[in-house]
């Protein structure tokens, strides 16, 4: 089986039944994430103590790649410290955005598949939607928006409001 088709297969699987759907009754942190170009719009709820992670969900409307990145997200962030999740977070965006080998990135294990993204560069926003709001939200950020600067590479707009 090729990466490529690993790759499909794993959107998939991930798109039709995500990990973590759904929304907390009390989460401790909370952000909304709106990639306007293509319309993605996803929530994200946190409970974090002790600095952990200790619950995490995600609902909303998105594409197959931006529901699967939100899925294995947050099956990859449940358990960790935020330094954890933040250092992930870097990683996983160094692998799609800036084109790090996923082979030298090992510890992000199943997450390596999504690599596959940056072949797809009008993809790699939908792909990364989920980390902006996920570091957004554990930064106590309320919403978040992808946006391209004159360089074509996703940044992030945040709001406070």
């Amino acid at each position: 089986m090729s990466l490529k088709s690993i790759y499909q297969e794993v959107i998939l699987d991930h798109n039709r039944k995500p990990r973590n759907y759904g929304s907390l009754d009390h989460p401790t942190h909370h952000a909304v994430g709106h990639n306007p170009l293509c319309g993605d719009r996803i929530t994200l709820d946190l409970t974090i103590a002790d600095e952990h992670i200790e619950q995490i969900a995600f609902h909303g409307e998105s594409c197959a790649i931006c529901k699967a990145s939100s899925s294995m997200m947050t099956a990859a962030v449940k358990g960790k410290t935020r330094q954890e999740a933040e250092t992930l977070v870097n990683e996983f965006r160094e692998m799609v955005v800036d084109g790090s080998d996923p082979a030298d990135l090992d510890h992000l294990g199943r997450l390596k598949v999504l690599g596959g993204v940056r072949d797809l560069p009008t993809r790699v926003k939908c792909a990364i939607l989920p980390w902006h709001t996920l570091h957004a939200a554990m930064n106590s950020v309320v919403a978040v928006s992808t946006e391209t600067d004159e360089d074509n590479t996703a940044q992030l707009a945040v709001s406070n409001h």
